[in-house]
């Protein structure tokens, strides 16, 4: 009898696995998640379908990329991940994508009808049943895999590399990294590209421009369960929100629900005030992260311990090697992969989570690896290292390295749920994720590069680390509240992207990569530290059997390295302090920067327009020969009106047109006349100017090469003038602007020098017609600067 159970048993299973392409060779079937087939012969890939309206997450991603930052498919960039589900209609099993945008949260049947029928789902394909057995459908999901899911072709046309279309014929199935698993099936494809290139970017990173070839991969993974609760979203907590509206809510309430996005973690003891985690995060390092940079990754992003060990969890998060046989997009492993681009670029943190909650199911970090050199390149122009043929450059590295620490400790927190803080470097550097620009001093006349970034976590990271993952096993709502006010009390501030973005934006203190508490006292540190650099540089800044057409490049980083303090100081000008602010908070809610803090700024920024600070020196223009033969200008060279030589003039219009393209923003301009209006203590539109124009039009120089190059910053603040006469600012502002062009005219009549009837021949075609300057004169566009120490 026991014989006969088991014969019976063992041919049920036989026939189970093999019911489909029962006696076909070269068809190879893959048990998981989803079971599929390979059929060889055809190159193609069979779904068999169990389980029909049960949820599944489906995920895209470019598994091998194209290799230029401009263009920006990478490999390991994630695509969209949303909940579909297979069902059955007629002879097909449709792909349908609920709407998870609009939800009714009841228990009410009807209800939650009327919502799905009231907005539009999205059917993403319709597979023909080929075959049905016992409840079992094989569909053929070839022509729904071998497509452009990613947008390949879109990207590259949008980019104006050219029109391209997929090309079957020379694309197939890449069986190494397509595999099944029990809770995740993975397909990885080789696609083809043809079409005519138009672009230079393609043109670069591709053997045969005409047929770009890049992987393409889906997943099919297995949804959570239903025991994660999702965290309320604060506009004060640092983390990123999930939405969507729900309409069973009361009215006194509102519709929209606000989450945050976070991985699940859980104390294994919850009455414990130190505790393991039920199941820890955990993230993997590419393994082809090489030394010493593998090392610098691994020792930042373990930082993040420090800020789980602060809320009670022993070992929490973790970092470690990825396994020889894993692959990178297998979305049950947190992965940092290490990427390749032809041009630096930036590196960013994605993840995946369940559309349904905010659960983060899978972090992916994408590390550009050209991104230290730039952090190297900065301090060897600060620092000559290569005097007398030595090559001491371990300070460099060094500096690098502890950039690429930071950097790591950064994307991860994204992947984690956590938002940029911009205000940090205003506070102690309290976080990772703000954008760090090298923190230099002098001491004895020396630069010190010992501080350059920080080497911790920071006090407003273990805040978003304790709002997001802090457990709670009472009045969570008051715990998570108390928090947040706990760090408002310390000082603690967080301003994020729109607020601290460059020109419109109107925050004092939220700017990318600066540092110093005072804007403008960094400011003068940095203008220090740059004249300092500027008076040693010489050929020793590059090694030996370089050519110049090196140090002209080495010397870039320096001249405009205080370009992003300068977009600090300028905010504070017209500028604003303020907090995400929710009724009941005790922190401040907006208040204007003081005019006297102002007009410390305006005098730091004026510095940045002066010959005297900014002028290439004349011995340095002895060492920048015109390009050497295959060492041509790139985006990150100096520009030129001179044809092949060296232009000063076109440095420094360059420089002082970043820095008027700041002051003289509509929208601070506006924010000045508002300002003082309300309070005459306030720096003013009218004096801003009055300064503007003393500082320049009022100088004279002796030397002719200074005197020269002075006419260019007159220049281009008169150009800047006219154009902001003719911008988004309010009448008043007009007749301030009209009353100081006029004052520099009444100036320039009593002259008898040819530029200066130049100007004023300018100022009276102005004023005959002033629409006709509507635009910014043209200038020499300032090389690459973002991301700055990487990208």
């Amino acid at each position: 009898m026991k014989k006969t159970i088991f014969f019976i048993c063992y041919f049920f299973a036989i026939s189970t696995f093999s019911q489909f392409f029962e006696g076909k060779k070269n068809v190879k079937k893959y048990e998981g998640f989803i079971p599929f087939y390979y059929n060889e012969n055809t190159d193609e890939v069979y779904l068999e379908i169990s389980k029909l309206n049960r949820e599944l997450l489906y995920v895209n991603a470019l598994s091998e990329g194209v290799g230029s930052n401009d263009i920006g498919l990478d490999r390991g960039q994630l695509g969209s991940g949303v909940v579909v589900k297979f069902v059955k209609a007629g002879n097909k099993l449709l792909l349908i994508q609920p709407n998870q945008n609009y939800r009714a949260v009841t228990e009410n049947i009807e209800e939650k009808q009327s919502v799905k029928e009231a907005f539009a789902k999205s059917i993403l394909h319709g597979f023909i049943i080929t075959e049905e057995k016992n409840n079992k459908f094989l569909i053929n999901a070839t022509d729904f895999l071998m497509r452009d899911a990613h947008g390949v072709a879109d990207r590259l046309a949008s980019n104006n590399q050219g029109n391209y279309r997929l090309d079957k014929s020379k694309s197939a199935f890449y069986l190494e990294r397509t595999k099944a698993f029990p809770k995740n099936v993975e397909f990885d494809l080789m696609l083809t590209f043809s079409g005519k290139p138009k672009g230079y970017n393609i043109r670069s990173v591709t053997p045969n421009a005409s047929l770009v070839t890049v992987h393409q991969h889906h997943s099919f993974v297995e949804l959570p369960d239903n025991k994660y609760k999702p965290r309320v979203y604060d506009p004060r907590c640092g983390s990123w929100q999930m939405t969507y509206l729900d309409y069973a809510t009361p009215v006194d309430q509102s519709i929209r629900k606000r989450f945050i996005y976070r991985h699940r973690l859980e104390k294994k003891n919850p009455n414990a005030k130190i505790s393991e985690a039920v199941e820890p995060i955990i993230y993997y390092l590419d393994r082809g992260t090489p030394e010493p940079v593998r090392s610098a990754l691994l020792e930042g992003g373990r930082w993040w311990n420090q800020a789980f060990e602060a809320i009670g969890y022993k070992d929490a998060f973790q970092l470690k090697m990825l396994p020889k046989d894993a692959d990178p997009l297998d979305v049950r492993y947190n992965v940092i992969q290490w990427v390749h681009r032809s041009t630096r670029g930036w590196s960013y943190g994605g993840n995946i989570s369940d559309p349904r909650t905010g659960e983060i199911l899978k972090g992916h970090v994408s590390l550009g690896s050209l991104r230290i050199r730039q952090d190297f390149l900065i301090a060897q122009a600060l620092q000559a290292p290569y005097a007398n043929g030595k090559s001491e450059d371990k300070f460099a590295l060094e500096m690098a390295l502890a950039r690429i620490r930071q950097l790591s400790a950064h994307e991860i927190g994204h992947t984690l749920g956590f938002a940029h803080n911009f205000a940090a470097s205003t506070n102690e550097r309290s976080s990772v994720m703000d954008y760090p620009h090298p923190k230099l001093t002098l001491k004895n006349g020396k630069i010190d590069f010992s501080k350059a970034y920080d080497n911790k976590i920071g006090a407003w990271d273990k805040i978003t680390v304790a709002y997001a993952y802090q457990d709670f096993p009472s009045k969570e709502k008051e715990g998570l509240v108390k928090i947040l006010d706990e760090a408002s009390q310390k000082g603690l501030r967080f301003i994020s992207d729109a607020d601290a973005r460059p020109k419109g934006s109107a925050h004092a203190y939220a700017h990318l990569w600066d540092n110093g508490k005072s804007a403008s006292e960094e400011l003068k540190n940095i203008l220090e530290i740059r004249n300092k650099s500027i008076k040693n540089f010489s050929i020793d800044n590059i090694k030996s059997n370089q050519p110049y057409s090196v140090l002209e490049d080495v010397f870039v980083p320096l001249y405009f390295l205080h370009r992003y303090q300068t977009d600090a100081a300028s905010k504070l000008i017209g500028g604003l302090d303020y907090t995400y602010a929710v009724k009941g908070q005790k922190d401040i809610v907006v208040k204007r920067i003081k005019g006297n803090v102002e007009r410390e700024a305006l005098q730091q920024l004026l510095r940045t327009i002066n010959v005297n600070e900014i002028a290439v020196p004349k011995r340095l223009l002895a060492l920048f020969p015109p390009r050497a033969y295959g060492y041509n200008r790139t985006r990150e060279s100096f520009k030129s009106k001179s044809g092949v030589a060296f232009d000063p003039y076109g440095a420094i219009q360059t420089n002082v047109a970043f820095t008027l393209d700041y002051l003289f923003h509509p929208e601070r301009v506006n924010r000045l006349l508002q300002h003082y209006n309300i309070d005459n203590s306030q720096l003013g539109l009218d004096e801003m100017l009055t300064t503007v124009i003393k500082s320049s039009f009022k100088k004279e120089y002796k030397d002719s090469y200074y005197r020269g190059l002075h006419n260019v910053v007159k220049n281009e603040i008169l150009s800047n003038l006219f154009y902001l006469y003719n911008s988004t600012i309010y009448f008043e502002g007009k007749a301030i602007i009209n009353e100081k062009i006029n004052s520099i005219a009444m100036d320039l009549k009593n002259s008898d020098k040819v530029i200066d009837k130049e100007f004023l021949l300018l100022i009276n075609d102005f004023k005959s017609n002033p629409s006709k300057y509507n635009k910014k004169q043209k200038t020499l566009k300032i090389p690459d600067g973002s991301p700055i120490g990487m990208k």
